[in-house]
């Protein structure tokens, strides 16, 4: 949804004069602003940038809309806008805005407007991208897997963790990206039981599994992929797992259409490791929206009653986890598409084997 589309569809929805917003993805999605200190008041036939005096000349050169440079706090000035607007009522975004601005903007406005605490509007908004913003995924997709491509090669039995989330991340901004899209996971051996496991000091053995969660950044847009890679011949547990879980996750992307819910991927991925007696090892949702952030709405977990729509861009990522032994995931990027999804990523999903 455009900027212009928005302001109709807030305004109408939510009866406010105004909308305040200071969570900074949102900033960038509504100005276009990429500073680390901003705030945008959007009225039905205006959007100000509030940013402070570092930012003057980029603020000028992104915003599509006025900029207004603070010489104090933010808060301050946006107040002392929306008291010469005469705005009566004015929205903030509840999960975002901290208590002390809150609180300085209330004592500010005093009886002259009403705070009106709305939920993720703008979050709901982005969840279908526009041509340009999946451009930018995918142009952060294919770094990302280049990335993994030079980076895997160096791969051996005594190198740590640690040292590959490095090499990793170094081949990300080497190729062109700003940053990694999150903090990057590397996990060997039974530590792959740990979906969320930080790179430490272990070290590569040969017959070992070792899992990689990476994802780059570019023009602001994030990427996510999850791949597993052998150390000499895999076990046939091993195997065996890999294989229930690449299943499960072809399940979840066929199921993958516009119309469908979040909640039905999720259950073709569940249903299809349970045929293995493998879905009490799954303890995550199946995926989740990506673009501006890592983590976007829509969820793809088991109650989730979000209809998917063309544009949207989500990850599917089903795992199994078994404490002591060890985890599998495979996680693609995925578009939404009328006809069904296009999986973005890349790289292959073949037993990789070192």
């Amino acid at each position: 949804m455009s900027p212009d589309q928005t302001q109709q569809s807030f305004y109408g929805e939510f009866k406010v004069d105004a909308l305040l917003v200071s969570w900074l993805p949102n900033v960038r999605y509504l100005s276009g602003f990429t500073g680390s200190n901003g705030m945008v008041l959007l009225t039905p036939d205006s959007m100000t940038l509030f940013t402070d005096p570092r930012y003057a000349i980029q603020a000028a050169q992104e915003s599509r809309g006025k900029v207004v440079v603070a010489k104090g706090p933010l808060v301050k000035t946006a107040g002392q806008a929306i008291k010469r607007k005469k705005l009566k009522r004015i929205g903030f975004e509840k999960s975002h805005l901290c208590f002390d601005t809150w609180e300085a903007l209330k004592e500010m406005l005093q009886l002259g407007a009403g705070l009106k605490p709305v939920g993720a509007l703008i979050e709901k908004w982005r969840m279908v991208k526009s041509p340009q913003e999946i451009g930018r995924i995918r142009h952060a997709v294919n770094t990302n897997s280049r990335a993994f491509t030079a980076a895997i090669k160096t791969v051996k039995p005594g190198m740590t963790e640690a040292e590959l989330a490095a090499e990793l991340e170094y081949q990300m901004r080497r190729g062109g990206a700003e940053k990694p899209s999150f903090d990057t996971i590397v996990a060997s051996g039974a530590r792959t039981a740990l979906p969320h496991a930080q790179p430490g000091p272990q070290r590569f053995r040969e017959h070992e599994v070792v899992l990689i969660d990476m994802g780059a950044t570019r023009d602001g847009y994030a990427s996510d992929m999850t791949r597993m890679a052998f150390l000499g011949k895999p076990d046939p547990n091993t195997r065996k797992i890999y294989e229930a879980v690449l299943e499960a996750q072809l399940a979840a992307i066929d199921a993958v259409r516009e119309g469908t819910t979040g909640g039905k991927v999720d259950r073709a991925a569940r249903q299809s490791l349970k045929s293995k007696g493998l879905d009490k090892q799954f303890v995550h949702s199946t995926g989740h929206g990506l673009g501006l952030e890592i983590h976007e709405p829509p969820r793809l977990g088991k109650k989730d009653k979000t209809r998917l729509e063309a544009g949207m861009v989500i990850t599917i990522e089903p795992g199994v986890y078994i404490e002591g032994s060890g985890g599998v995931r495979i996680e693609d990027t995925v578009l939404v598409t009328k006809n069904g999804c296009e999986v973005l990523t890349p790289t292959s999903k073949e037993l990789m084997v070192l």
